[in-house]
């Protein structure tokens, strides 16, 4: 028997078996379309949550510029603390405008929202399989993921639809970029390489 001969009767025995050489068939290795859906779910969960330590953990390298603790705190809004003045005592108080006859400038009755600060977010679900993206600019290839989620408001509820590119950052999949699904995204057939410019 020839060595060309036992290999063909060597391959056509793993084909038999169902055993196969392709390292993207081996049942141990995850799959990477579904590594990088939940890496996007996890994102988006932390960012509606304002969780911006775990959203930066998730993001790769050039989208964070810096660190993780630099990246969350770009996106954390400090709140101003009073400071004391010294010439804040010096001050007379103020009274409500007048005209020079003295009588009340009316004032409007300035409008304030009711309800919260913030809008609710509902959970996060995927729309759809992944789908590749080819590189543009900066952006690496990778997988794009269409996300939706409804946003809540008081008198309102809205679906609010994202894109996200994942890509390979080593051994891990990361987010590289994000981008809100517009109607004519929606409309193109292909939301998420509309959406990202693939």
């Amino acid at each position: 028997m020839t060595r060309r001969t036992a290999a063909l009767l060597l391959a056509a025995g793993l084909a038999l078996t169902g055993c196969s050489t392709d390292p993207a068939d081996d049942p141990k290795k995850p799959d990477p379309a579904a590594q990088a859906l939940a890496v996007a779910l996890d994102y988006q969960q932390a960012a509606n949550r304002l969780d911006w330590h775990t959203a930066c953990r998730l993001s790769t390298a050039a989208k964070r510029r810096g660190t993780v603790q630099e990246c969350a705190d770009r996106y954390v809004v400090p709140t101003p603390e009073p400071t004391p003045s010294s010439s804040a005592s010096s001050l007379s108080p103020m009274h409500p405008p007048t005209y020079a006859d003295g009588s009340p400038v009316r004032t409007l009755t300035p409008r304030t929202p009711s309800g919260p600060e913030r809008a609710q977010t509902g959970p996060v679900t995927a729309q759809g399989a992944p789908v590749t993206v080819p590189a543009v600019g900066e952006h690496p290839a990778g997988y794009g993921v269409l996300l939706a989620y409804q946003v809540i408001w008081p008198a309102e509820t809205t679906t609010a639809r994202v894109a996200l590119r994942v890509v390979a950052e080593g051994e891990d999949w990361r987010v590289d970029e994000f981008e809100d699904v517009e109607d004519g995204d929606m409309a193109s057939g292909d939301p998420i390489r509309s959406a990202l410019g693939g």
